[in-house]
């Protein structure tokens, strides 16, 4: 029940954030932060539905803007996961019509599907990157 795509986003991630434990910990941390604004933005969707055409652009503006804040926040400060965590959220929601953005089933919940994606994706690029070292010493 996995998103493979997004574990193969979030180990591009890990290298995208210099490696080691300190790309795994900004990696993960800001791919939340990013797949909790992109969720935020699909469940206040309907309530901006007077808006018309203009309802998703102000839900992702808003929020966007909200994520890019957030990297005052040490923890958070990895924009480009963050955006990867975003747009995989958005992604996955889009692809599976009718999902609650906050669900809490792990196969068809979009915000756990993809943040389990992308805890188990950074993994894999901290292993894999220990492999490689153990390989090539």
């Amino acid at each position: 029940g996995l998103s493979l795509w997004v574990a193969f986003i979030a180990w591009g991630s890990f290298f995208n954030q210099g490696g080691g434990e300190s790309g795994l910990q900004k990696s993960v941390l800001a791919g939340i932060w990013g797949a909790i604004m992109a969720s935020v933005a699909f469940a206040v969707l309907p309530a901006l539905g007077q808006l018309g055409g203009l309802a998703a652009p102000v839900a992702v503006g808003a929020t966007v803007a909200i994520m890019i804040l957030g990297a005052h926040i040490p923890a958070l400060s990895a924009i480009p996961a963050a955006v990867y965590g975003y747009a995989a959220t958005a992604g996955y929601t889009l692809m599976h019509a009718g999902t609650t953005p906050f669900g809490m089933d792990l196969t068809s919940g979009p915000l756990l599907n993809v943040v389990a994606s992308l805890i188990l994706g950074a993994i894999f690029g901290y292993v894999s990157e220990k492999i490689a070292g153990a390989i090539s010493s």
